[in-house]
């Protein structure tokens, strides 16, 4: 029996929803079923940011759900995923996670997903951090969390902001074993990373 790949995506309301757009667009193109969960401040912050409503957003995903929807599939450890990729990541998310203090459908996928012993990869999207926050994400990586900030990668010789969101988020799909044509590789596609045969 053929089983589809499945993924969850977590939106928060931190500065970065084209992170998360990003991701979307990019995973449309494979195989692998997105099931999308929105925090209602991340709604605020599409439509600041992206000019768009969440509605229009959330067209980019196959499934979603809403976020005080604590019976949702992605709610359950028996909904097999091949992780969650929360992007952009609050502070607030990650004390939530940390702490097992779940009070949203998102915050209890990323229970969920960690008490499954999956992927869990967490975009942070805050600085500077005080030691609060190091502390937090010291407890997430313990907890088998990768903490992922989308840092830009200059090496790749980016010339627009596009390819900086490109990178950080295909090095993210990365870690899910996801293909996607958004990363410039060190040793391939980049030329001084390439050495002689």
């Amino acid at each position: 029996m053929k089983t589809t790949r499945k993924i969850v995506i977590g939106v928060t309301g931190a500065s970065g929803a084209v992170y998360a757009r990003r991701a979307l667009e990019a995973l449309s193109e494979t195989d692998v079923e997105t099931h999308l969960v929105l925090s209602r401040a991340s709604e605020m912050t599409i439509r600041y940011e992206l000019g768009q409503s969440a509605a229009d957003f959330a067209e980019l995903a196959d499934y979603r759900y809403a976020v005080g929807d604590v019976g949702a599939p992605i709610s359950s450890g028996s909904f097999k995923t091949i992780g969650m990729l929360i992007t952009p990541c609050s502070v607030r998310t990650m004390s939530e996670i940390a702490t097992g203090v779940t009070a949203s459908l998102l915050t209890r996928a990323a229970d969920v997903t960690l008490k499954e012993q999956r992927k869990l990869v967490l975009m942070a999207r805050e600085t500077p951090f005080h030691l609060g926050h190091l502390r937090t994400m010291t407890a997430l990586a313990e907890m088998g969390a990768v903490i992922a900030p989308p840092l830009p990668a200059f090496y790749a010789e980016p010339q627009s902001v596009g390819e900086l969101v490109d990178q950080s988020v295909g090095r993210v799909l990365d870690l899910f074993d996801i293909e996607t044509p958004l990363v410039k590789r060190w040793g391939e596609d980049l030329e001084k990373g390439k050495r002689p045969k």
